[in-house]
């Protein structure tokens, strides 16, 4: 569970932000470098995100981050059940709260 949030977390920040660099999409994340590269590695492995370096930068180590049209997709797909699943919790607690309230 905690890898798909992951990817999840990643997925979102590159659609966000896709120029961002390893070191600022992991400070943002909160992860290591190697977290975030095993990461974005495993993304590109499904098809998720192609990874290109910039063609006329100079500095070829410089990487722009794109989601695929099927990494769109499973990104939609993390949101819609990352919200069930904070529905049925919300649904849980207030359950519990009007049973405390009996």
């Amino acid at each position: 569970m905690k890898r798909t949030e992951d990817h999840f977390e990643v997925l979102r920040k590159i659609r966000n932000k896709p120029e961002s660099t390893q070191r600022e999409l992991a400070k943002e994340l909160g992860f290591s470098l190697g977290k975030l590269n095993y990461c974005l590695k495993a993304l590109q492995g499904k098809g998720l995100v192609k990874i290109e370096n910039f063609k006329k930068n100079p500095n070829k180590f410089n990487y722009f981050y794109v989601l695929t049209p099927k990494g769109i997709a499973e990104k939609t797909k993390f949101t819609i059940n990352f919200m069930k699943m904070k529905m049925k919790e919300y649904d849980e607690l207030k359950s519990e709260m009007d049973n405390e309230k009996k």
